[in-house]
């Protein structure tokens, strides 16, 4: 399994502020190792976000994102307290999901 993801949550009145770093190395397919071979495509391909349960945020991402990617994005009615749940599922089947509480 992957190494854990870093996950902020910070809210500010009515909407909470979530920034998470996944750890994974995001290969495109289209890299060359030192013996000329192409480096396998291996990237996160489904993220989801829920706030206490409910899925707040899906999204499909492909071979261009960078390499321990960075996402921030803002929920609103979220509160102190509250649990957010980061997960990604990559090309190769592998998977990854934290939660933090809003502070």
């Amino acid at each position: 399994m992957a190494d854990p993801m870093r996950i902020r949550a910070q809210a500010a009145g009515d909407k909470a502020t979530i920034r998470v770093l996944m750890a994974h190395e995001m290969e495109s397919g289209q890299r060359k190792d030192s013996s000329g071979k192409l480096v396998p495509a291996h990237f996160i391909n489904e993220v989801s976000a829920t706030l206490n349960g409910k899925v707040v945020m899906t999204a499909e991402w492909g071979p261009s994102v960078s390499k321990n990617p960075f996402l921030q994005f803002t929920l609103k009615g979220a509160k102190a307290g509250d649990k957010v749940g980061i997960s990604w599922k990559d090309n190769k089947g592998d998977s990854r999901s934290d939660e933090a509480t809003v502070s």
